[in-house]
């Protein structure tokens, strides 16, 4: 479902040149991308995304290969199979939580699909966040933020869910609690945490530590 093959990447030819180890996670699997700040993960995490294109080697998610797919082709890719939980919310702070959630159908679509809406209500009520969906996400705790995060990212019903640094802003308890909640609800997704949070670094078996370029 995701396979990594000498992928090399640079910003540009004066800037030094990014190797990354190969790896694999299958459908359904589970995996951890660990690594310390300048290690490359945001770069990664954009690779995989489709969001940056390699200068060399073999990256395929959710059966396409990223290398040969237009920039138009990928924008609907990852809008119908990839569900992504950002470090940070941005959400659009004048809308409420339900409609944050359901703005990426309205803006694919044109509307939201009735069965859309139905897991919406149900996702926000096992995250324990359904109280809030009229909130605004300004009037939600950290911990809230990023359950309505995980909601937003899930709610399509993605192949592949990438998690970047999903629990760097939280408590223990809280990380703890996060960390069940996305495994819980991308039970049938191939799931990638990308993180330098150590606290989680032995939740997975397989897991991937990206290391600096002079390490």
């Amino acid at each position: 479902m995701v396979h990594v093959e000498g992928i090399q990447f640079r910003y540009g030819k004066d800037s030094p040149k990014l190797d990354f180890p190969d790896f694999r996670c299958a459908a359904g699997e589970h995996m951890l991308l660990l690594g310390d700040s300048g290690t490359g993960k945001t770069t990664l995490l954009h690779l995989l995304c489709g969001m940056l294109r390699p200068e060399s080697g073999v990256l395929r998610v959710a059966d396409r290969d990223l290398c040969a797919t237009s920039d138009r082709d990928l924008d609907v890719w990852r809008g119908s199979e990839l569900g992504i939980v950002f470090q940070r919310s941005h959400f659009v702070q004048s809308l409420t939580v339900a409609e944050n959630l359901a703005l990426p159908h309205q803006l694919a679509r044109g509307h939201v699909p009735a069965n859309a809406i139905d897991r919406l209500s149900s996702m926000l009520d096992r995250l324990g966040i359904a109280h809030r969906a009229n909130a605004r996400p300004s009037e939600l705790s950290v911990g809230e933020q990023q359950r309505a995060s995980i909601a937003r990212a899930l709610l399509h019903q993605p192949k592949v869910v990438f998690a970047d640094e999903p629990t760097s802003a939280l408590d223990d308890r809280n990380a703890e609690a996060v960390m069940n909640i996305l495994e819980r609800e991308a039970a049938s997704a191939t799931l990638v945490v990308v993180t330098h949070d150590q606290r989680i670094k032995d939740r997975y078996s397989n897991c991937v530590t990206l290391k600096s370029a002079d390490s």
